[in-house]
């Protein structure tokens, strides 16, 4: 027995760890993955929830309320103009 024997021995043991770790890791992996997958399903069907509520919102609330806010911001200019009209005119009369 020299110490290319003891070599070879070496290789073989670190050989068989090796791919008894990689099929240990491997079986780890495929067990989380089984146990992961419904929580990634169900985190799918809560993003489509959401998506749908928030086009929903979008829909029904954000829109007229966009819609009101213009018209509010366009019956205030139009007051604020009536308003500086009736300025300039006073200050002709008072002038």
């Amino acid at each position: 027995m020299g110490i290319e024997w003891v070599r070879d021995l070496a290789l073989c043991i670190l050989g068989f760890g090796t791919t008894i770790v990689v099929i240990f890791i491997g079986i780890i992996v495929f067990l989380l993955f089984r146990k992961i997958k419904p929580v990634l399903e169900s985190l799918k069907n809560t993003t489509r929830t959401v998506e749908n509520i928030s086009s929903c919102v979008e829909a029904e609330v954000a829109t007229p309320l966009a819609q009101i806010s213009a018209f509010i911001q366009g019956i205030r200019q139009a007051i604020n103009m009536v308003s500086k009209f009736s300025r300039k005119r006073e200050e002709k009369r008072n002038g």
